[in-house]
C-alpha cells in the first residue's frame, strides 16, 4: 500500500509533518510505503536532524505551496506543483493508493472535483469524522463543514454513506442511524429535516432509529452514524473541540475526554469521492500527523471509496 502524504499543508509544516511520517514508521508493515510529497531539501534536511534514513519513504519533490490563506480554486489552478495538485495527480494516475493532508482544506476539496471527481449516484460528498462516545463505542457523523445547507434526499444519502463507513471501517454490523435534531419528535425540526426523516424511515438500506437530541449524542443513546447538514456538524465538531481545551486548560484526568482530542483521530475523510482522501486539522503536529496518516491507511485498506462505488 502506498499512500502520499502532503508534506507543505498545515500551521506546522514541514517540521511536524515530517516528524508525524517517521513516527508513523513504527505502524507500517513491510508491504506499505509512504509517498513525501514536497519540498525535498526541506524533507531531507528534517530526516537528517532525526536521524532516519530518507530512503524509507518515497520522495517526490515540489516547487510550490498552497497556503493556508490562499483562495482555494484559484490556487489550484495556479499552482500546479504545489504539493496538494501533485498529491492529487498521484492519486489520480494510481500511483498511490490514498493521500492525506492537514494543508488548505478548501484546496483539498477543489482537487478532489478537479482529478478524481465525485462518484457517480452521489448527489454531494461530505466529509465524515470519527466521534468517541461512551461504553468505549465511536460513532461516525456526518456531515461535518462541507456542506452547508443540504435538501432532505442529501441527508438521506449521508445516512447510507454514513453507514458504508460505519460498516468498513468501524467494523460494525448492520449500524444504527439517526438523524440529528432538536427534539426526538418527526414534527420537529426543519423543514428538509423533517422531510429527512420521512425518506429515512422508509428508507431498507439504513437502519434508522429516528432523531436523536445533541444532549444524547456522546451518551449510551448514540447511534453508529450521525447525520446532519455541514453548518451543524462543524458546529458539533468545533464545540467539543472547546470542550476538550477546557478540560486540558482545568488539568482534569479522565480517559474518555482524552478521547475527545482530535489528535487521537488524525483527520477527516471525504466519503463520495472517487479516491480515498483524508483531511487533517490545519493545527496538526506530530501525533495528529501521525494518527491522520494511519486513518487514511484503514480507509485504503478496506477500500471505501470502492465499497461506496459498489453501493451506490
Amino acid at each position: 500500500m502506498k499512500i502520499g502524504l502532503d508534506i507543505m499543508g498545515g500551521d506546522f509544516a514541514p517540521e511536524a509533518v515530517v516528524e508525524g511520517a517517521v513516527d508513523s514508521l513504527s505502524h507500517l508493515s513491510g508491504d506499505d510505503k509512504l509517498v513525501l510529497v514536497g519540498d525535498q531539501d526541506s524533507i531531507h534536511f528534517k530526516l537528517k536532524e532525526l536521524s532516519c534514513d530518507p530512503s524509507r519513504f518515497e520522495i517526490v519533490h515540489t516547487t510550490q505551496v498552497i497556503g493556508m490563506g490562499d483562495t482555494p480554486s484559484k490556487a489550484y489552478s495556479q499552482k500546479p506543483d504545489s504539493s496538494i495538485a501533485v498529491g492529487y495527480r498521484l492519486l489520480k494516475e494510481n500511483r498511490i493508493e490514498g493521500f492525506c493532508s492537514a494543508g488548505n482544506t478548501g484546496a483539498m476539496l477543489v482537487g478532489a472535483s478537479y482529478t478524481v471527481n465525485v462518484i457517480p449516484g452521489v448527489f454531494r460528498p461530505a466529509l465524515a469524522t470519527v466521534m468517541p462516545v461512551v461504553n468505549n463505542r465511536h460513532a461516525v457523523i456526518l456531515d461535518v463543514g462541507l456542506n452547508p445547507d443540504t435538501k432532505p434526499d442529501v441527508l438521506l444519502q449521508y445516512g447510507m454513506l454514513g453507514t458504508l463507513f460505519a460498516k468498513y471501517v468501524l467494523e460494525i454490523d448492520n449500524p444504527t442511524v439517526r438523524l440529528l435534531n432538536i427534539g426526538e419528535e418527526a414534527s420537529k425540526g426543519t423543514p428538509a429535516v423533517k422531510a429527512a426523516y420521512e425518506l429515512m424511515k422508509e428508507h431498507t438500506e439504513i437502519n434508522f432509529l429516528g432523531n436523536i437530541e445533541a444532549n444524547e449524542m456522546f451518551g449510551e443513546k448514540s447511534p453508529d452514524v450521525i447525520v446532519c447538514d455541514g453548518f451543524v456538524g462543524n458546529i458539533v465538531l468545533k464545540q467539543t473541540e472547546a470542550f476538550y481545551q477546557i478540560y486540558k486548560a482545568r488539568n482534569l484526568s479522565d480517559s474518555y475526554f482524552e478521547r475527545l482530542n482530535f489528535e487521537n483521530i488524525g483527520g477527516t475523510p471525504i466519503v463520495g469521492i472517487n479516491a480515498n482522501v483524508v483531511i487533517g486539522h490545519g493545527i496538526s503536529k506530530r501525533k495528529a500527523i501521525m494518527n491522520m496518516i494511519l486513518q487514511t491507511m484503514a480507509v485504503v485498506h478496506v477500500d471505501l471509496a470502492q465499497k461506496i462505488k459498489e453501493a451506490i
